[in-house]
């Protein structure tokens, strides 16, 4: 599995030699932006975007704009992530519209935006809420001609604030038994463990949330390290390691 270290500080990409995912939200107040040291992957912001107004403010042809910038200036750009319309329950009632319409708009989009820019890597992702509603994501993209399968990596939304929930496991290991190259959005030390089996990659940036409620390290001498690079490069050590102590332990006979 590809592990992508979430960062809302941009400028870690120009000074860290990890795989980082990055919001757009971050990068497009920028006025100049860094050189990547290494591959990284762009979020496209859309659950704050939803949240905070209900809809998408930002145009498809202004995503595009920015995402050839990224691509030209930042480089090393493995893919971006759509403007998809998450089906959390609360982003649903804030826009008003019903979770097929979402799959149906973020299905729409990914079309729409290769359409407008075909060298770019943008990815399809599987929105939903129960496990039936992602195998009719599925369906959609299907009708549209899309290949899931040939794709070399599908997101997976709505799942990064239940990982609590066996279902998200089974909603994981049934679209990976699809033959789908699998990306979890915002997959904790949790999810992880139980089903990185079935992922090819992940992102998480949870050690910041981990950093607000520790001490900082000795090392250092801010007040917080919820924004410190220290912290979040060996937070990600720690976490690689537990899942693949997870995934090594010797399975006990039945």
């Amino acid at each position: 599995m590809h592990f992508y270290l979430g960062t809302h500080m941009a400028g870690w990409l120009g000074l860290v030699d990890v795989p980082l995912f990055v919001s757009h939200r971050r990068l497009k107040i920028r006025r100049t932006l860094p050189s990547a040291r290494v591959g990284w992957a762009l979020d496209s912001g859309g659950f704050t975007e939803l949240n905070l107004h209900g809809c998408w403010q930002t145009t498809e042809v202004e995503y595009v704009a920015a995402v050839r910038r990224y691509q030209l200036e930042v480089g090393r750009l493995a893919w971006a992530a759509p403007m998809d319309w998450l089906c959390e329950p609360f982003v649903v009632a804030k826009t008003g519209l019903s979770v097929p319409e979402h799959q149906a708009r973020t299905v729409a989009n990914l079309l729409r935006l290769r359409e407008l820019a075909p060298e770019l890597p943008f990815i399809p992702v599987l929105q939903g809420w129960s496990e039936r509603d992602y195998h009719r994501c599925v369906d959609l993209y299907e009708s549209a001609s899309v290949d899931l399968r040939a794709e070399p990596v599908v997101g997976l939304g709505s799942i990064c604030r239940r990982q609590h929930s066996a279902d998200i496991g089974r909603v994981v290991g049934g679209l990976a038994q699809l033959g789908l190259r699998l990306h979890g959005f915002g997959v904790k030390q949790r999810g992880l463990t139980q089903y990185s089996w079935a992922l090819a990659s992940a992102d998480s940036m949870a050690w910041s949330y981990d950093a607000r409620r520790s001490r900082p390290l000795a090392e250092c001498s801010h007040g917080s390290c919820s924004s410190c690079r220290r912290y979040a490069l060996a937070w990600r050590v720690r976490l690689l390691a537990a899942v693949n102590a997870q995934w090594q332990q010797p399975m006990l006979p039945l």
